[in-house]
């Protein structure tokens, strides 16, 4: 088929539904998100594989398979979309706003910093609409390989896959916590052994401070025997206050509360655990220009964002923008 035929038979839509499709690797999945009906997905992919002559997809049972001639439509779909972004962006630039989408999934230990970065970059970029999805790690590393985010922010990134761009952002350290008055906080040189003695409370099985922990207390050969689940950050801080159980937290989720005397942090050996935020994109995922942008303007303020995030709790620095919604011109 030639060139021009084949440019005048395929479509911009076509490639939306397509890419949908071959990153849900379900029609109904993706007619869900695209807000279309099964039957009109099934359509438009026909439509799209008459127009190149050959199959995309082909069920096995209720397994929707991914053909050859699919992966090799995929990577020209990113490269297309991509350029199309960036001529939006381009469009911007001339008319002097910068305008586009930012989709970006945040691990829940990350909840705490994320909005300020957010709020930061819409101070200087307001017409960047900006999606987050708090997810566990576990599920944000589904994303990852489900390619449904722009960026993901995540500790512990995988350090066997060559396939990830990341970008360190901020520090996060994990400590004990326990109520005020805790016996152990008047023990002479209380260990993990002693805080395991107690009820801990836990996050789901996936959680990134979960796992951290659990390997700690491998490495140190101490068992977990008394755990509670608990399915927030926010549940744990609340039952620790209740006397329920103690808890591994990151500092930044209980700085309000070990500031006024709410919990307290617990001194052990090992501790706090350091680990570091990234910003975490596959590499053979191009970012768009809006992602390049929040890239950029994040790494130009790694060193305010973790001064302002390690000192006492103080509002953050007025950023001179009211939170409206800017006027129509």
């Amino acid at each position: 088929m030639s060139t021009p035929r084949l440019l005048n038979r395929l479509t911009f839509r076509q490639l939306q539904v397509f890419e949908a499709v071959h990153r849900q690797h379900s029609y109904s999945r993706a007619a869900e998100q695209l807000g279309l009906t099964q039957p009109a997905v099934s359509a438009q992919i026909r439509q799209l594989e008459h127009a190149l002559g050959q199959p995309l997809f082909k069920y096995a049972g209720k397994t929707l398979h991914v053909l050859p001639a699919a992966d090799a439509l995929a990577a020209s779909t990113r490269a297309i979309f991509s350029q199309v972004s960036r001529l939006q962006m381009a469009l911007s630039d001339m008319a002097g706003t910068i305008s586009g989408e930012l989709n970006l999934a945040a691990v829940s230990t990350a909840q705490y910093v994320v909005p300020h970065l957010i709020a930061r970059f819409r101070a200087h970029y307001p017409n960047v609409q900006v999606r987050l999805r708090v997810c566990n790690r576990s599920q944000a590393l589904e994303r990852l390989a489900e390619r449904r985010d722009d960026l993901v922010i995540m500790a512990m990134v995988p350090e066997d896959d060559d396939n990830l761009v990341f970008m360190p952002i901020l520090d996060n350290e994990l400590i004990p916590v326990v109520w005020p008055g805790h016996p152990l906080l008047e023990a002479e040189a209380p260990t993990l052994e002693e805080l395991a003695r107690h009820y801990l409370l836990m996050r789901e099985p996936g959680s990134g401070v979960r796992t951290a922990f659990e390997q700690l207390a491998a490495e140190q050969d101490v068992a977990l025997p008394h755990t509670i689940e608990l399915g927030t950050n926010e549940a744990i801080k609340q039952g620790i206050m209740a006397h329920l159980g103690v808890a591994i937290l990151p500092r930044l989720a209980v700085k309000l509360e070990l500031g006024t005397g709410l919990l307290a942090e617990l001194h052990l050996p090992g501790f706090p655990l350091r680990r570091s935020w990234c910003t975490v994109y596959p590499r053979d995922r191009l970012p768009t220009p809006v992602t390049e942008l929040f890239l950029r303007f994040v790494r130009e303020r790694i060193a305010e964002f973790n001064a302002h995030f390690q000192a006492p709790p103080r509002p953050m620095p007025d950023h001179g923008v009211v939170c409206l919604p800017l006027a129509p011109r």
